[in-house]
């Protein structure tokens, strides 16, 4: 049985519109072609391509225009090609299209400006949003300020306040007008002035309605918020106002004072934040001035008291005027400690690391001084400004008497100092509270065994040359100024010992270092020398350099490398102007070189039996003890250097110590046969 197949409605219009033919298949043929029947087939029997899917083939449009211009492309060759980038000298504009959120070059024909001839007349014009309150219908985007009037009392209202300069023809404040909330009572104040001319109080009061209303929540926070001394973390903003005083921690115990210029809420790694830029008073070795100073505030869930937050306004402190008084106190202190001082110190430190600040205990003496710190290679000045206040003036002379600054600006000084431990040997940042005084020791000089004609020759030697006295010059100026002591003999003979009498007799620092401080390449030796030198000379220190054999070792033609450093060391000492001391075990060996810069050679031998028992005495009078004259007298027939008496002296004492007992010949005895490898039963 033969039908037709039915087409389904609209099928065929599809097709016209996409651009098909539409072919109505017939069933017979089908038929016919399913049982193999050639209907249809080309010459050599293959079939037809099948048809498109939906019984339709595509058809092919070619417009007369496009013909024509394919024909004339065929015909050229080629087409124009397009204008280079950014070629032309002309401008073009696009629009940002709001509904679909895309740019177009097409001008939006419903656009006109909205302030304008209608809006230019007023004292405010206030720019509304769709408020996204659901009780608000509308809510301020911002508030255009177009009063002369205004703009001139705003300027004293808010006036060093960050970011405002009401100087502009277009004074635009934007919400939530942190200017107006953190100067409200600036505000109210000013409207009160009694000399106000009748168009400023209008339009003041004009302000203060639109403010009223639109901050009114805002404000009733902050009354709140300051009644009660608390505080929430969305509202943190509120009580730190610009130019406000903040303490923030600054180490171990410690607390900073500085100066809010601007505030801002903040994502971190470490969580939410409100992020302040400060600026703390500093000192670069040169002149004080201002430094920044950047601190967090972590976000906190509910409300927190003011007071007990990591970071607050001084102003909210429980004993704000004793904190205030306290901290110009310290601020004193740092300006005096300006240029170099050498001081006593025990606590925490700063040691600049590859990973950034760590801390680290710190007892011995320390030499303050900012300029050589922040000369070292791994060091850097705090970066100062002095243009902001003309009150920071500069200090040319690192010794010169500190400049006078303001109780504020001294309220503001860094707790921090920077220095070189002498003990340490690093350079370091000191807190002021844990700077003291140098407790000296009058008695070490004293106690020094040395035949009297010697100590006498080396004190004064060493005090001349430290008062300058010396003008003595050589041929060449400023050559062989220096004092060089050289100190030979056996070990624990007290070599060491003389260097650190004089200075603490002298009340001057005392540098130590030994050959292998200065490294081991002749490049690396020479600036290190030269660098120690420059320091030494600067804070008038004694330099002492121990076990120096490898720089006063005779030079041969068999070690170039070495004959480098001796010759380093010897060019260097020539322009030295300071004190020197050399100490070395092999003086037999020394480069002839070196003998004609020798000022003094003091040659020490074993310590005879009475310079035993005077080290045995000195050391046990330093602590409770209990000796007789012929328990002394047997001691010091005890072959001992000075080191070892000490070292011995030491250990008996955390000995009797353990026993609870007063120190005694029978804790020495027991510490000299554990010495000796037997015990006296």
């Amino acid at each position: 049985m033969s039908e037709e197949t039915s087409t389904p409605p609209g099928l065929e219009a599809l097709a016209n519109h996409l651009g098909y033919t539409f072919v109505k298949k017939d069933v017979s043929s089908s038929s016919s072609s399913d049982n193999g029947d050639a209907t249809g087939s080309d010459s050599k029997g293959s079939p037809p391509p099948p048809p498109p899917p939906g019984g339709h083939r595509k058809r092919t449009k070619t417009s007369d225009s496009d013909q024509s211009k394919k024909d004339k492309d065929e015909k050229d060759g080629d087409t124009e090609p397009p204008v280079p980038v950014g070629s032309l000298n002309s401008s073009a504009n696009i629009y940002w299209n709001k509904d679909d959120d895309t740019w177009t070059s097409k001008e939006p024909e419903d656009t006109k400006p909205a302030e304008g001839k209608d809006t230019i007349g007023h004292a405010i014009v206030i720019r509304q949003q769709k408020s996204s309150d659901s009780r608000k219908k509308y809510e301020i985007h911002s508030i255009v300020v177009q009063s002369p009037s205004l703009k001139i009392a705003l300027g004293d209202i808010l006036e060093d306040y960050p970011g405002v300069c009401c100087n502009l023809d277009r004074l635009v404040f934007k919400a939530p007008f942190q200017p107006f909330v953190h100067r409200w009572g600036a505000l109210l104040e000013y409207m009160e002035r009694e000399d106000l001319e009748t168009v400023t109080k209008e339009h003041m009061t004009l302000l203060h309605t639109v403010l009223k209303k639109e901050l009114g929540d805002t404000i009733k926070a902050f009354e709140d918020y300051v009644t009660n001394g608390v505080v929430t973390y969305e509202h943190a903003w509120i009580i730190f106002q610009p130019q406000a005083v903040i303490v923030a921690p600054s180490g171990p115990g410690e607390i900073v004072a500085v100066r809010l210029k601007n505030g801002f809420y903040a994502e971190t790694d470490d969580g939410n934040v409100y992020s302040m830029n400060c600026q703390r008073v500093d000192w670069n070795g040169k002149s004080f001035g201002w430094a920044d100073e950047h601190v967090q505030l972590p976000e906190f869930i509910g409300v927190k008291p003011i007071s007990e937050l990591p970071i607050f306004p001084l102003a909210f402190h429980a004993d704000q005027e004793s904190v205030r008084l306290g901290l110009i106190e310290r601020g004193k202190r740092f300006a005096a400690l300006s240029g170099y001082h050498y001081r006593s110190y025990n606590g925490p430190a700063l040691q600049r690391t590859q990973n950034g600040n760590i801390l680290v205990q710190n007892n011995g003496r320390i030499i303050i001084d900012t300029d050589s710190f922040c000369k070292q290679p791994d060091q850097s000045p705090p970066p100062i400004r002095t243009d902001w206040n003309t009150e920071l003036s500069v200090k040319e002379e690192a010794d010169a008497k500190p400049i006078e600054l303001t109780d504020f600006q001294y309220m503001l000084c860094t707790p921090i100092l920077r220095g070189y431990s002498v003990k340490a040997k690093k350079w370091l940042s000191f807190y002021i509270n844990h700077v003291k005084p140098i407790k000296w020791d009058d008695g070490a000089f004293e106690n020094l065994v040395l035949p009297k004609t010697q100590k006498k020759l080396v004190m004064a030697l060493s005090k001349t040359q430290a008062a300058s006295v010396n003008n003595f010059d050589d041929i060449v100026s400023g050559k062989g100024k220096g004092m060089i002591l050289l100190l030979s003999g056996p070990p624990g003979v007290g070599k060491t010992l003389t260097a650190e009498a004089v200075s603490e007799n002298m009340r001057v620092p005392l540098y130590m270092m030994s050959a292998g401080d200065l490294g081991i390449r002749p490049e690396e030796v020479e600036q290190n020398l030269e660098n120690i030198l420059e320091m030494v000379a600067k804070w008038k220190a004694i330099l002492l350099i121990d076990e120096c054999d490898v720089f006063l070792e005779a030079r041969s033609i068999h070690d170039m490398e070495r004959n480098k450093l001796v010759s380093i060391f010897l060019r260097l000492l020539e322009y030295y102007q300071g004190t020197l001391f050399l100490t070395t075990n092999r003086v037999e060996n020394m480069d002839p070189a070196f003998q004609s810069r020798i000022h003094v050679h003091l040659k020490y031998k074993d310590l005879s039996n009475q310079s035993r028992r005077q080290i045995w005495s000195s050391f046990l009078e330093k602590m409770p003890s209990n000796f007789s004259d012929g328990e002394l007298e047997e001691l010091a027939g005890v072959m001992l250097n000075g080191r070892q008496i000490k070292n011995l002296v030491k250990t008996a004492q955390l000995l009797a110590l353990e026993e609870k007992k007063t120190l005694s010949k029978e804790h020495v005895d027991l510490v000299l046969a554990i010495e000796e490898g037997f015990e006296d039963e």
